[in-house]
């Protein structure tokens, strides 16, 4: 109960904080939206075209615990794994104060999980990110940012949603951990103190939920 109301909670206050507290967006948002989106970035701060495109990195992700964490749940993971590309920690909070704790794998492997459960899928997004946060580390305008990050609720709400977003990341990793026969505590605090990249490590290096099944199941069964 202490947990479902700590994420609650901390929904709520990012709410409250991003449309009522953050800076006001600028009339140019939308356009900046659309030709972040569209892949137009002439003139764009390198650091604001990384940042958009790590925030899609992030669901990628989430959805490769989300989905097997979601078969012993209540609820559905789809639908917060599909929000969660558009808003970010504003879908992924709500699940986590829904969810109960489900160390184990609920139900037999399908293609679908077997893709999100790849290492393949992590580490070609382990190379993304790297390759996005050297662009944005390198030729960005720091000075532009913070002051973007300053006058635009947008950039301000982006810069904080990848934040949380990072240090939500425990919330799942100790039972998905736990549903590979990972017991190991320097693991998880590595991967959840590291934003982002020690996630996509974690999920380009992780033993196969297939490995794992199987290792139960020849387990010897005591008399």
């Amino acid at each position: 109960m202490t947990r479902r109301i700590f994420f609650t909670v901390l929904w709520l206050a990012f709410l409250g904080y991003a449309f009522g507290l953050a800076p006001p967006d600028r009339p140019e948002t939308v356009d900046l939206i659309v030709n972040l989106s569209s892949g137009n970035w002439e003139g764009l701060n390198p650091v604001i075209i990384a940042l958009f495109n790590l925030m899609g990195i992030f669901p990628f992700a989430y959805g490769a615990m989300l989905f097997a964490d979601g078969r012993g749940q209540k609820i559905g993971a789809w639908v917060f794994a599909a929000a969660s590309f558009g808003v970010g920690a504003f879908a992924i909070l709500p699940y986590l104060a829904l969810r109960s704790p489900n160390p184990e794998l609920e139900g037999p492997m399908n293609p679908f999980l077997r893709f999100w459960d790849s290492r393949i899928l992590g580490g070609l997004l382990t190379i993304a990110a790297i390759a996005l946060l050297g662009f944005g580390l390198t030729q960005g305008n720091w000075s532009d940012f913070s002051q973007q990050w300053q006058t635009s609720r947008f950039i301000h709400v982006m810069s904080l949603d990848f934040c949380l977003l990072s240090a939500l990341v425990p919330a799942l990793l100790g039972d998905d951990m736990a549903r590979r026969g990972l017991n190991n505590s320097k693991l998880f605090w590595a991967v959840s103190l590291t934003p982002l990249l020690g996630l996509l490590l974690y999920l380009s290096l992780r033993p196969p939920l297939d490995a794992a099944a199987a290792k139960v199941e020849n387990a010897p069964q005591s008399s």
